[in-house]
């Protein structure tokens, strides 16, 4: 009988829950605080309705709530991995990585602090050991997010501060969970671990958690293409990850559960969207919020269920340690965040957090569910002390209750004071402008509408009139404003591109014509920006955009493993996301110049609209340089992903084709269905990424030079065997003008500039430089540079020599070949074609 009352209990809390979040917002409260509340007074109820004489026509059920099937044990295996898994999925990190070092300051530093905080101010108050102080400290400083950002989101905060807390709350839990796990080892153990034991331990929970994690993320990401046309299965794959991961590093491996399924979660919200549709992920992600909605709401439920179990004959003593813990706790957090992020901003290891936002992140350490269960672990561990289990039980459940009613409640107010939740005076200045346009618009459609359909004038009238009444106040306000600086307005205008290059991205994505990991990458750039743009006009969103172009960090290290461990795939899928990157971004770029001709020009006028135009199309020029260079460095590769880009955009156009024929009834749902499959084979088709090669055909470069296009097949492959590999990176000097020639230099791929004291010549794959020194040795008469990653065949004049030694046939042709050239160039000199342009004619010598 247990099993079906436990069930249809779970049933009655999902029915609470889902009637909870509208009365939270009527009742204008955070759904957590409300989400405790009810569980408390389900606790109390249920409690009275089995203990008391006047009844027993409720005990069975009462019985369900108040003795729980479920241990701590269960409750976090059950809840845990979902939670943290659904998390990382919805997570922006590539734009959270610009607050990696301030996250993992609040989140691991920040544990380690309270704990040690918590437990030294306890433990000469408490009558218990400092290890069982230090435990509490470890359990109370997990930190409960939902709450937080529910009212960041309600209110309109900005951005930037629920990633902050929602980063910390991530690696939190994995560092304090850790850390829980070694004090309650020590505890039940009997034996108090040293610091470098202690230290040791948390490094091998946590670093083994990461590893584990990555290869569980790898194992799902390379399953992803399996059932990339699946999507429940691709939704059960998703469920199984987080809790094999789980439990393999919980039970079998001995590290940290936790961290192992963040690292996961984080791979595969990098990696995962690149090996399933477009649709396919969104349907992933929407199904995982419902997963998340009810694990989260559970697991609040039944911890606070427990409540009225934990406190226990609560005394006055029990108040002043609560107290002890608070201004503990509050005081650890301010250390690290006045005291830890200044210090790291000075020294230019993270960007700074203003005031405002540390003062709400002080605030906004509320705790939850975790902390609760943490704690009923704890009662239930029978190798620990009962006075620890009660003092642990009550510290704990108060401080949670505390968090809820105190932060939680005023959490809000706070934010309004900082005008966090205001719009800026510029904004609020725009806002009459932007009100009056709009409203202009609507009369228009609302009389098209009356004329079109017939509507009785008066109607019409009234309703126009409405909004007649609001145009004229928001047009008497915009006339007020008119004094806003042309800058301010700039910023204005950069900021809506920013928003309309985000929409351009996601319109690409839903229509197929970007991947989504090329989309996502774009998206995290345009986040940067704009956010830029916003703190600093102009000047920081040019310098954002140029940052944006530059190559990512990476590249250097993919570059070291191509040349020193001669692994060149990873180089290889850098520089393919590169191009694939560029090539949408100066097409959405072309889209935005005209979005400020359509739209930006009658809000801000046409002064602003010049200049902001003017930026775009200096960040076109950039874009289209950048790109230039990778199409110069492997032109077959853009060619195929030009082409690619086409097959996406026909293939859109066709589907579209096809469904507006059957919204119009001209086809069946059959004839629809057969002409949809052949659009989606040829999408299968149109997603492959074409294979980016970046190796050097030496054999056939060397017969393709001038030099030695004459020569036996025997002789190129002497020549070729000489051949040395050198990988040049964006800016390094290959030439110097007036330094000895002593070798040439054949682009495998790549591009390079020539630089002369009158032209500059770029030069591409195939192309060749300095080979007359390899005969003359005369002093170099041009500086030559690589203008991206670049594959060279490097020849020196000291091994070629020695090979025209050893064959005088071949000394007495390359020498007769390099007299006629050099001949030729000097003939040629008055053809070179412009500045920027290639020398004319063929294999002449550059430097």
């Amino acid at each position: 009988m247990q099993a079906p009352l436990f069930i249809a209990a779970i049933a009655g809390l999902l029915v609470v829950i889902s009637l909870i979040q509208p009365l939270a917002r009527r009742l204008r409260v955070t759904s957590s605080v409300l989400l405790a509340l009810v569980g408390i007074g389900i606790g109390v109820l249920a409690s009275w309705l089995l203990y008391t004489p006047r009844t027993d026509a409720f005990n069975d059920i009462a019985a369900v709530f108040v003795n729980l099937p479920l241990n701590s044990q269960g409750i976090l295996h059950l809840f845990l991995p979902v939670l943290l898994f659904q998390t990382t999925l919805t997570l922006d990190i590539r734009r959270m990585a610009d607050d990696a070092g301030v996250i993992f300051v609040m989140a691991v530093v920040a544990v380690l602090v309270a704990t040690a905080f918590i437990g030294l101010a306890l433990q000469p108050f408490a009558g218990v050991s400092l290890i069982a102080c230090l435990l509490l400290g470890a359990i109370v400083a997990t930190t409960d997010p939902v709450a937080v950002v529910a009212i960041f989101r309600d209110i309109g905060a900005p951005a930037r501060l629920g990633r902050l807390v929602e980063g910390e709350s991530l690696l939190n839990d994995a560092a304090a969970i850790a850390l829980f796990v070694i004090l309650l080892d020590a505890l039940t153990g009997g034996e108090a671990p040293t610091l470098i034991g202690g230290v040791e331990l948390f490094l091998w929970s946590f670093s083994g958690g990461m590893a584990l994690g990555y290869l569980g993320g790898q194992a799902m990401v390379r399953l992803l293409p399996l059932v990339r046309d699946f999507r429940l299965a691709q939704v059960t794959l998703s469920v199984a990850m987080p809790y094999l991961v789980y439990i393999v590093a919980e039970n079998f491996v001995d590290v940290s559960g936790v961290v192992a399924v963040v690292s996961a979660g984080i791979l595969i919200n990098l990696a995962g969207p690149s090996r399933v549709t477009p649709d396919g992920w969104t349907y992933l992600n929407d199904v995982w919020e419902q997963i998340a909605f009810w694990a989260s709401s559970l697991i609040f439920v039944l911890a606070s269920i427990l409540i009225p179990k934990l406190l226990v004959d609560v005394g006055w003593e029990d108040l002043g340690l609560l107290a002890i813990v608070v201004v503990a706790a509050l005081v650890a957090r301010a250390v690290v965040l006045f005291g830890a992020l200044p210090l790291m901003s000075l020294l230019r290891l993270s960007q700074p957090v203003s005031t405002p936002f540390k003062t709400v992140i002080l605030w906004g350490g509320m705790r939850g569910a975790i902390t609760l269960t943490l704690a009923l672990g704890v009662t239930e561990n029978a190798a620990i002390d009962p006075q620890v289990q009660r003092f642990v039980a009550v510290l704990a459940t108060g401080f949670v209750l505390f968090t809820l009613l105190v932060y939680g409640t005023t959490l809000k107010p706070l934010i309004k004071v900082f005008g966090l939740d205001r719009l800026t005076p510029l904004d609020n200045a725009m806002r009459s402008q932007v009100l009056a346009l709009a409203l202009a618009k609507v009369r228009e459609g609302v009389a098209r509408v009356a004329a079109n359909y017939n509507i009785a004038p008066a109607a019409a009238e009234e309703t126009d009139r409405r909004y007649r009444d609001r145009q004229t106040i928001a047009s008497g306000a915009a006339s007020a404003s008119q004094e806003i600086l042309d800058r301010d307005r700039v910023t204005v205008g950069l900021v809506s591109i920013s928003n309309r290059e985000r929409e351009i991205v996601l319109r690409h994505l839903r229509e197929r014509t970007a991947s989504i990991h090329t989309a996502e990458d774009l998206l995290a750039k345009i986040g940067r920006i704009g956010d830029r743009a916003r703190a600093g006009g102009r000047l920081e969103y040019n310098r954002a955009a140029r940052e944006s172009l530059a190559f990512p960090r990476t590249m250097r290290l993919a570059q070291w493993c191509q040349r020193r461990l001669k692994y060149e795939g990873w180089l290889a899928r850098l520089l393919a996301d590169r191009y694939e990157m560029l090539l949408l971004g100066r097409i959405v770029i072309d889209e935005l110049v005209a979005f400020t001709d359509d739209k930006i020009e009658p809000l801000l006028g046409n002064r602003v609209a010049e200049i902001l135009t003017e930026i775009l199309l200096l960040r076109r020029e950039s874009t289209t340089t950048a790109l230039e260079a990778l199409r110069l460095q492997y032109p077959d590769y853009a060619d195929s992903l030009d082409q690619r880009f086409l097959l996406k955009a026909a293939l859109r156009l066709e589907e579209d084709g096809y469904r507006a024929l059957q919204a119009q009834n001209l086809i069946g749902s059959e004839l629809y269905s057969n002409l949809a499959q052949e659009v989606h084979a040829g999408r299968d088709e149109a997603d492959r990424r074409p294979h980016l090669d970046m190796g050097m055909r030496t054999e056939e470069l060397t017969a393709q030079l001038p030099l030695f296009r004459d020569l036996p097949e025997d002789r190129i492959r002497a020549i070729a065997r000489l051949m040395r590999p050198r990988f040049a990176v964006p800016g390094d000097s290959l030439i110097r003008k007036g330094e000895r020639g002593d070798t040439a230099y054949f682009i495998s791929s790549g591009a390079v500039e020539v630089s002369t004291d009158t032209m500059r010549i770029r030069l591409g794959r195939g192309d060749v430089f300095g080979e007359i020194a390899l005969v003359t040795g005369e002093p170099r008469t041009a500086d030559v540079r690589a203008l991206g990653y670049c594959n060279l065949l490097v020849l020196s004049r000291s091994e070629f020599r020695s090979l025209m030694d050893k064959d005088p046939a071949l000394e007495a042709h390359i020498a007769e070949v390099a007299h006629a050239r050099q001949r030729m160039n000097a003939e040629a000199e008055p053809e070179r074609d412009a500045p920027t342009g290639r020398l004319a004619g063929t294999g002449q010598e550059h430097g």
